[in-house]
């Protein structure tokens, strides 16, 4: 507030303040008392006015001193910053000037290192060419002495050299060869031990089909299908070839495979007696019939361990063993012939007074490779070991396994036992036949051949070999690169395989959307 404004305020207070006498004075007729009181309330009034005049003055002054006192503290401040700045732009300059001298003398001391590498270099081309020229002088010299130059020198080297490495290379070439010969004579024996084949019985015809009676001619027009899709759906599925002729009542299925024409032959024989034959009813019953060859497999693998008298088995140990009812080495039924052996080791083990159980069980498992060879690669020994030795089986009977065919050393009496029980097994009259020996090792090499592309799902040999049916994945093999694989396929086929006449490949893509109504 300003000291004007003060005054006016006292001014003011002090009218209002006079004003009640002066309207006392009016009333009562101007006496003298009312004079006198009128008289000193104006001195006081002037007296309040002087005070509020130098009451104002003396708050002015000390506003005045007030300002003055912050300005001069906002200047100190000012000072105070402007004094830390320069103290700090200074020491940031002292830290430039002191990067900038060592730099300097980094600089310095590189343009002398820079200048003792140039001597030194120039010191080395110096040596260097002092080098050549002595080089120079000394083959001179031995071109002198020897009385041959360089070049001449350089190739009566190389002939010497070239004389003493034909020496060694006809050692070496001599030895390979001897080393050859032995590895061929036993790779020879080794191929012939392991040339195992499969046929069912002991006839061409019985061992490639099976025949399903049908109730009546009739039937034949409802196996085909509409535009042939029911026979087309049971060959895709099972991988069989369906002969429907003139034969009457009778269906005939033909396939290479025993265990496919066997999920074939009782798929058809369910579908007959339901009487509901179209694809997904196909596709069912195929199913079932499976499952149902599987548990055959196990049932003849329990009985023949059951027969036998080896217990203990594992259930994958019994499981393969029955896959061996299908398969079969020179017409003699794999099963069988292990049981045979395993009969002929117990009774050799008893005589000799070894463990008759545990002889009979390496027999029992001998060929147990032979019930997954077409599916793993190796021989048939290798693989049965590694079945061995990962279902746990004794150290006897695995290296009877490896031994039986004399690929390793046997250990123990009872391996030596399994080979004369298997060789006995093998060579008794009727045993074996080789009949179909190419021709069952064409069809499977065959199939080999055309699942081994990628996009192929399932191979197919049918028509006796004369036709190979190949199913892709849709999503891997399209229509346009269908043709480019049957074409792959056949040339691979022609460049590895022998065989009569042609074999036509059959590539067969199909897609399908299933949903279903809920």
């Amino acid at each position: 507030m300003t000291p004007l404004a003060i005054v006016l305020m006292v001014l003011v207070v002090l009218l209002v303040l006079a004003l009640p006498f002066t309207w006392n004075a009016a009333i009562a007729q101007k006496t003298k008392s009312d004079a006198e009181k009128i008289g000193t309330a104006e001195e006081k009034a002037r007296s309040i006015i002087d005070d509020a005049i130098k009451t104002a003055e003396s708050k002015k002054r000390e506003s005045l001193l007030e300002v003055k006192e912050q300005s001069l503290a906002a200047k100190n401040e000012v000072d105070r910053e402007i004094k830390e700045r320069r103290a700090e732009i200074s020491k940031q300059e002292r830290r430039i000037q002191s990067k900038e001298d060592t730099l300097d003398r980094k600089t310095d001391a590189m343009e002398r290192r820079e200048q003792e590498y140039t001597a030194k270099e120039a010191e080395l081309n110096k040596r260097l060419k002092q080098v050549d020229e002595m080089e120079a002088k000394e083959v001179a010299e031995l071109e002198r002495i020897s009385g041959m130059t360089s070049d001449e020198a350089r190739e009566f080297l190389l002939k010497s050299v070239q004389d003493d490495v034909k020496i060694d290379v006809a050692k070496m070439y001599r030895e390979l060869v001897e080393q050859a010969k032995d590895d061929a004579d036993k790779k020879a024996k080794e191929i012939v031990v392991n040339s195992i084949q499969r046929c069912a019985v002991d006839h061409v015809a019985e061992s490639t089909i099976s025949v399903v009676q049908l109730p009546s001619d009739e039937m034949k027009g409802r196996i085909i299908g509409r535009e042939g899709r029911n026979i087309r759906t049971i060959e895709t599925m099972t991988g069989v070839d369906l002969i429907i002729d003139d034969t009457p009542e009778a269906v005939v299925l033909s396939g290479f495979d025993p265990i496919r024409r066997e999920i074939a032959r009782i798929a058809l024989e369910k579908l007959i007696v339901d009487g509901r034959i179209h694809p997904a009813r196909i596709e069912e019953m195929v199913e079932k019939a499976r499952r149902e060859v599987e548990s055959q497999i196990r049932e003849a693998g329990e009985q023949a361990a059951f027969e036998v008298g080896v217990h203990n088995l594992h259930p994958e140990l019994i499981k393969l063993l029955g896959r061996m009812k299908f398969r079969t080495s020179y017409g003699q039924n794999a099963l069988k012939h292990s049981i045979e052996v395993a009969e002929l080791t117990g009774l050799m083990a008893g005589e000799c007074g070894c463990d008759v159980r545990l002889a009979k069980r390496a027999g029992l498992l001998h060929d147990i490779g032979k019930s997954i060879d077409h599916e793993v690669e190796g021989s048939h020994i290798q693989i049965g070991a590694d079945l061995c030795r990962k279902y746990k089986e004794n150290a006897v009977v695995i290296n009877s396994v490896e031994s039986h065919h004399g690929d390793t050393e046997p250990e123990s009496l009872i391996a030596c036992l399994v080979q004369a029980a298997d060789a006995i097994s093998a060579a008794r009259p009727g045993a074996r036949r080789e009949t179909l020996d190419t021709y069952t090792n064409r069809l499977k090499q065959l199939e080999d051949i055309a699942g081994s592309f990628k996009g192929v799902d399932k191979t197919f040999a049918i028509q006796a070999g004369r036709e190979v049916r190949v199913m892709v994945i849709p999503e891997q093999v399209n229509d346009a690169n269908m043709v480019l694989l049957a074409r792959d396929i056949s040339k691979q086929i022609e460049a590895e395989l022998e065989y009569p006449g042609q074999i036509k490949v059959n590539v067969i893509r199909e897609s399908r959307v299933v949903d279903y109504a809920k």
